[in-house]
This record gives structure tokens, C-alpha cells and sequence, in this order.
């Protein structure tokens, strides 16, 4: 005579299909209650519709970003730090000194930012900006 033992058979957990959806709301828990560092953008100032701000012409400072990545003013290309240099000596005699930048739409994103951080550093608050090479030809006529 034969004996057998009948063996229960075990449940394999990783057949259950409860521990991975356990897990899986874990996860979206976790991700609901997380507190996520957001960094903020560029926070601008900008003018209010109704108010009318005269420029003179003298205060201006027109400087254009290339495709490239040069910057230039007045004609010539410069570098970053040059341009630090300038825009602190110019402040210092005109302390209405409005920073006109002109970008290409072709300028390297990087550029553009380094540009914004020299006017957020340099503490300038006429600060303006604009796409596209035919607005300089215009105003510089």
C-alpha cells in the first residue's frame, strides 16, 4: 500500500496581483503628498496698460544678440564681462539708463538667459526686450 501526503499547494505571492497594486497605490500616494520644489521663472515687472513712461534717447543702450551669440553695441562685438563693464560706468553718469536688448530668434537659449541674468546682476530696472532683427533697423533710423 501506497501512501501519499497530499501537500497543500502555496499561494506564490508574486502571483498576486494584490501586492502590486498595493505598491502601486503607494506610489501615487506618495507622489500626491510629496511637496515639490518648483523653481519660478523669469519674474518680470511689467508696466501697466494705462501708464505712459517717456523714454529720452539718451538713456538708451542698444544692444543686439546674434544668431551667434555675439553680442553688439554700437557697431562693434563685445564680450559678456565688457558689457558689465560698460553698462556699470554708463549707470553711473545716466541713472535712467534703459537696457534695450535685441535678440535673434536664432540666438542659443543659453545666451539669451546669460543676457538676463548680467541685467538681473547689474540691478537694472528699465530693462526691455524684443525678437527679430527688422524692430533695431527701424529704431535705429
Amino acid at each position: 500500500m501506497r501512501v501519499h501526503f497530499a501537500r497543500r499547494r502555496t499561494i506564490d505571492i508574486g502571483e498576486s496581483g494584490t501586492l502590486s497594486d498595493l505598491a502601486f497605490l503607494l506610489i501615487i500616494f506618495f507622489i500626491v503628498i510629496a511637496v515639490f520644489n518648483v523653481h519660478q521663472g523669469i519674474l518680470l515687472g511689467i508696466p501697466r496698460p494705462d501708464s505712459k513712461r517717456v523714454v529720452e534717447k539718451q538713456d538708451l543702450l542698444w544692444v543686439e544678440l546674434t544668431k551667434n551669440g555675439t553680442i553688439w553695441i554700437e557697431g562693434r562685438s563685445i564680450s559678456l564681462q565688457e558689457l558689465a563693464v560698460r553698462v556699470r560706468d554708463l549707470r553711473s553718469f545716466r541713472p535712467n539708463m534703459t537696457f534695450a536688448l535685441q535678440v535673434d530668434p536664432d540666438t542659443p537659449y543659453q545666451r539669451v538667459v546669460d543676457m538676463i541674468d548680467l541685467v538681473r546682476k547689474l540691478e537694472i530696472s528699465n530693462f526691455s526686450f524684443s525678437m527679430g532683427t527688422a524692430a533695431l533697423q527701424e529704431v535705429r533710423k
